[in-house]
Parts: C-alpha cells; sequence; structure tokens
C-alpha cells in the first residue's frame, strides 16, 4: 500500500530487502504508529537515524507477525523490509515523522558475475563459522540475492552503501571484498588475542629485549 505519506521508523539499523527486522516497541508515537500500520495493512519506513538527522534513503518494512503485545500497549513484533526508497520531504504534523517518498530500484539490469556470487556465498559462510552466526539458505537465483547475502555483515556504513546500490552486479562485488574483509579482520584479532594471552604473565615477545 503506497496511498499517502510514508510512517519513518529512524533506528540504528540499517534495513535491507528481504531482511528480518524484530522489534520492541515501547515509545508512545511508536506505538501510536505501529498501531496504524497494523490496522491499514500499511509499511513503514526505516531509515539509519545519525546524530540528529537520518540518512535520506531506506527501506520499507512490512508486519509479518505480532509476536507478543503487553498490558502497557507496548508490542513485539516481526518486520522484513520490502522496497528502497527516497525521501523527497518530511511532515511532522503527528508525533512520528511522515515522509514523502520516491521509491526505487536497480536501473542496470547485469546480473552479478556467477563467480562473484559463488564467492560471496562461500566466504558468507566461513564468516558465519568463525562468528558463530546463524545463517539461513540463501537462493542464489534471487535477483537480488546481494541483500541476503550481506545480512551476516553489521557494519552500517557497509549496509547503507548496499542500499543505495542500484546495481545487482556492483553490489555482489561490493558484498564479496567486504566480507573477505570481515574475515580477514577476524583473523588478526584472533592472532592477537592469542598472542595476548601467551604473553599473559608480562615476559617479553620473541625479540623484544629486556
Amino acid at each position: 500500500m503506497r496511498e499517502g505519506l510514508l510512517p519513518l521508523f529512524p533506528l540504528e539499523v540499517v534495513l535491507l530487502p528481504g531482511a528480518a527486522l524484530p522489534l520492541h516497541i515501547f515509545e508512545e508515537r511508536y506505538k501510536e504508529m505501529i498501531g496504524l500500520c497494523l490496522a491499514e495493512s500499511r509499511p513503514f519506513g526505516v531509515v539509519l537515524a545519525h546524530g540528529n538527522g537520518i540518512f535520506k534513503m531506506g527501506c520499507t518494512a512490512a508486519v509479518r507477525k505480532v509476536l507478543e503485545r503487553y498490558e502497557d500497549g507496548r508490542i513485539d513484533i516481526l518486520a522484513s523490509g520490502v522496497e528502497r526508497f527516497e525521501i523527497i520531504s518530511i511532515n511532522t504534523d503527528r508525533s512520528y515523522f511522515r515522509a514523502e517518498v520516491s521509491y526505487f530500484d536497480d536501473d542496470d539490469d547485469r546480473p552479478a558475475r556467477p563467480s562473484t556470487v559463488k564467492e560471496a556465498a562461500l566466504r558468507r559462510e566461513e564468516y558465519a563459522r568463525l562468528t558463530g552466526a546463524e545463517i539461513d539458505v540463501v537462493d542464489l537465483e534471487e535477483p537480488q540475492a546481494s541483500f541476503l547475502l550481506a545480512g551476516v555483515s553489521t557494519d552500517l556504513k557497509f549496509r547503507q552503501t548496499l542500499l543505495q546500490c542500484r546495481s545487482e552486479a556492483d553490489r555482489m562485488e561490493l558484498v564479496a571484498a567486504h566480507l573477505k574483509e570481515l574475515i580477514e579482520r577476524h583473523k588478526a584479532r584472533a592472532a592477537i588475542s592469542k598472542v595476548s594471552r601467551s604473553n599473559g604473565h608480562g615476559r617479553p615477545l620473541a625479540g623484544g629485549g629486556e
């Protein structure tokens, strides 16, 4: 349902299309907003909050399930990312922001290279093993599988860049490179931690002198 202004939910989260978003709603303004979205089967827009502002590009979220309602009006929901948008103007008539938005999709129909898709998928699995993250099976034939493969990363800057990218081929390259970097960082931190533990009694490292 696209009619009218889109309710906005600024969060320290970058929601990607197809990604799950569990939320605990406790602020009065957002209880009001989610109540309206549920009553009218409307989506709301998730935008990344930064400082006192928000990013202009975000992703709509559809409520898939109400997990729990509390006596004081709080509510737990499970939403998922649907469609990307860019904010044109903000409306402040209500307790929560609403916006006039322009919806967008990819403007480059090049598919990702199969070798890059495979590389990104393998790196996702490796990173999940290293970190103990639970991941779902991704259908690599999905037209925008890059968003699903990127879900293992919590890097907000990367996720926002990916959200704004309008080419699946380019996004898949970004995902493969980013996951490689995450793996290398994790292994480096693990190596440093191992060295630190082995030097726990204050002895100098090899070659360090006294």
